[in-house]
């Protein structure tokens, strides 16, 4: 069994006060007045699937929106591996959530468990593809071409290979640069550095050094204090002649001559003759520390003067006394790396040359995979166009080596996508096809292509068929409902001959209660379906002729 999207529920989302949405497998279609919020719906989807969000879809005077979706993920094998490596419960469901809060703040879960919304985008990406309704819009950009044309390929090892060595390339490069400054820049530098781990060395610092030091400071400035009241108290336990230890003992001798009469106090006795032993070994250990605490004023000026060089040298090098035993480490380490540069600019060069050797290769082998590709996708695009009132289009998708010297990490193709809509006449490029209608009908051809070898188990389209009618329509339909026969496929639409093809029908409808509007979307049976295509056909008045030509569409 394929993923499938089985529950979503919105709450003040935009103008859903709140909606829960069962779904089914196969073909769904979202049919309604403009401006009813059948789009608004796929929004909800995208920002539960990881989009960014911000407070401005909050409805109303609501102080969050909430998002939930349920996904059964039938068969699929990576998605428990995703949530097991994050510690989150899996039984066969997944539960996706997202909150945005009235301050912008957004919180993310998965079945229950609190986690990044970049987990969500995530698993979006894993079961879920959404084509929007300006999706055309974003196909006329290079880069959008290139990635697009990409992913179709499925060539991923070698497109990480060229990404890969443009890192290690680039990487050597810019530390190359750093090393080959100026001499004079390079001198003064390694004299300056030279100077500072000297000055460090020779004061040594250590780890945890200036807490310990505090800490010394603390006991041999109050040293005097110490032994007074040290000396007090541990007269009052046990050096007096009142000694609160001699009080204790003789009240414990009092209850013992009262056991005669209630031998309940013997517990008060246990209790007395315990506290007896503690105040006794209190009372040792206070001997020992007086008998190692002394006035010393001369460690106490040695002490004072190695924090306050501490603290003078940290200052210099604009670090935190506690810091200064790993700077030193730190400028260490660059001393090093600049006294070996020599060795090291040779080893530097040495990796830039060979990753540089490694990437051109790797960018010959890319071009090659992106040229079957754009082959094989450029051939699909075509039949569909001829499928879509186009009978004389030709779409071709150009992969030209560009001359430079400079490395790029996307590789070294140019792409770009062509198109004629009339046999005989040129090719050119996608962004100077003037007609809406035809360039909506050249991108439902490319998602759809694009969309069948992607593989992603649900397929989202919000009115894709924008500028589209008539019997061309009807094929637009058929190509969607073919993409449901082994995947999820939800399609907002406009179209009569496209809603009529779905195997499942949502009606989203707005309505005003109050000043107060709400969105509520209905499945409709049969008859509900020939009234609501009828409507799509007729307009505001449905006529019985609309209605038998909604029914046979329909039946057919």
């Amino acid at each position: 069994m394929i993923v499938l999207l089985k529950h979503l529920h919105i709450r003040d989302f935009a103008v859903i006060e709140e909606l829960e949405i069962q779904f089914e497998p196969g073909m769904t279609v979202f049919t309604g007045e403009t401006g009813a919020g059948k789009s608004i719906i796929v929004d909800a989807l995208s920002l539960v699937l990881g989009d960014r969000a911000d407070s401005t879809i909050i409805r109303g005077n609501s102080e969050q929106t909430e998002i939930t979706a349920i996904f059964d993920t039938g068969k699929d094998q990576q998605i428990p591996v995703l949530l097991d490596e994050q510690g989150i419960t899996f039984e066969g469901e997944l539960m996706l959530r997202r909150v945005i809060n009235r301050d912008g703040r957004s919180r993310a879960y998965v079945n229950g468990s609190s986690v990044p919304a970049q987990l969500l985008r995530d698993l979006g990406e894993r079961m879920v593809d959404i084509h929007g309704q300006h999706a055309h819009q974003s196909l006329l950009k290079r880069d959008m071409q290139r990635v697009l044309l990409d992913e179709f390929g499925q060539y991923q090892d070698e497109l990480d290979r060229v990404r890969n060595l443009y890192s290690e390339w680039n990487e050597a490069t810019v530390e190359l640069e750093q090393l080959s400054g100026s001499d004079q820049d390079r001198d003064a530098r390694l004299a300056l550095l030279q100077y500072q781990v000297q000055e460090l060395e020779v004061l040594n610092p250590e780890a945890a050094e200036i807490a310990l030091l505090e800490g010394e400071h603390a006991r041999l400035a109050n040293a005097s204090r110490l032994l007074e009241n040290c000396q007090q108290t541990l007269n009052h336990l046990s050096e007096d002649d009142h000694a609160l230890h001699s009080q204790i003992n003789q009240s414990v001798q009092t209850l013992r001559d009262l056991l005669r009469f209630d031998q309940t106090l013997s517990s008060i006795i246990e209790m007395l003759e315990s506290a007896t032993i503690q105040i006794s070994e209190a009372a040792s250990e206070l001997r020992h520390y007086l008998d190692r605490l002394e006035l010393d004023p001369d460690r106490l000026q040695i002490v004072e003067e190695r924090i306050t060089t501490l603290h003078d040298i940290a200052r210099k090098h604009k670090v935190r006394p506690e810091e200064l035993c790993g700077h030193l480490e730190m400028l260490r380490s660059e001393l090093k790396k600049l006294e070996d540069s020599g060795q090291r600019i040779a080893e530097l060069e040495e990796i830039r040359n060979k990753a540089l050797q490694e990437y051109w290769q790797a960018t010959k082998e890319l071009h090659a995979s992106r040229k079957q590709a754009a082959k094989k996708l450029g051939k699909g695009i075509t039949e569909k166009l001829k499928k879509l009132g186009m009978p004389g289009g030709r779409f071709v998708i150009d992969v030209e080596s560009m001359e430079k010297n400079t490395p790029l990490r996307e590789g070294m193709d140019k792409i770009e996508y062509l198109v004629t809509i009339n046999p005989g006449q040129p090719l050119h490029p996608l962004s100077k096809v003037a007609s809406g209608g035809e360039l909506s009908r050249i991108s439902l051809a490319i998602q759809v292509i694009a969309s069948k070898d992607k593989g992603l188990p649900t397929l989202i389209f919000d009115e894709v068929d924008a500028g589209i009618g008539g019997g061309i329509a009807e094929i637009v339909g058929k190509l969607l409902h073919s993409l449901a026969a082994s995947r999820q496929v939800f399609c907002v639409t406009h179209l009569a001959q496209v809603a009529s093809l779905g195997d499942h029908h949502l009606q989203v409808n707005k309505s005003t209660l109050a000043e107060t509007t709400l969105t509520r979307v209905v499945v409709l049976d049969k008859e509900e379906r020939i009234e609501e295509i009828a409507r799509m056909l007729g307009g505001i008045k449905i006529t019985d002729q609309s209605r038998a030509h909604a029914r046979e569409m329909l039946n057919a």
